[in-house]
């Protein structure tokens, strides 16, 4: 089990979590692909990432335009299923986790805002 004692950065933020929620001001967290790369997710443009990996037939930034769809559109699907079956399975992870209890307890407080189409938080 993690510890916050045992990591000082985790410790720091902790406190200041603990300041914050003591305060009346409002919290914004912004979060993208990386959040879910630890339930096995992968991001966009890390080592295995969805525009990293390529093919033959295509460039990963161009696989995503309406253009392209027209050309190829079992390829595009494709594509978008295989995203769609990495998320299927995924379960949330810590990180999520400390998000759902920042938000029941900021309540109206809190804001977040992703990217992501992940469903996990």
């Amino acid at each position: 089990m993690l510890r916050i004692q045992d990591q000082p950065e985790l410790r720091r933020t902790a406190e200041i979590l603990s300041r914050f929620r003591e305060s009346e001001g409002r919290l914004v967290v912004l979060t993208g692909a990386g959040i879910s790369a630890e339930s096995g997710i992968p991001t966009f443009r890390g080592k295995d990432g969805f525009w990293t990996r390529g093919s033959e037939a295509y460039r990963p930034e161009d696989i995503a335009t309406f253009a392209y769809f027209q050309r190829e559109p079992d390829v595009v699907r494709d594509w978008y299923l295989e995203r769609l079956e990495s998320c299927r399975d995924a379960r949330p992870n810590a990180a999520h986790e400390a998000l759902v209890r920042l938000e029941a307890g900021l309540q109206d407080r809190f804001l977040l805002v992703t990217q992501n189409v992940d469903d996990l938080h």
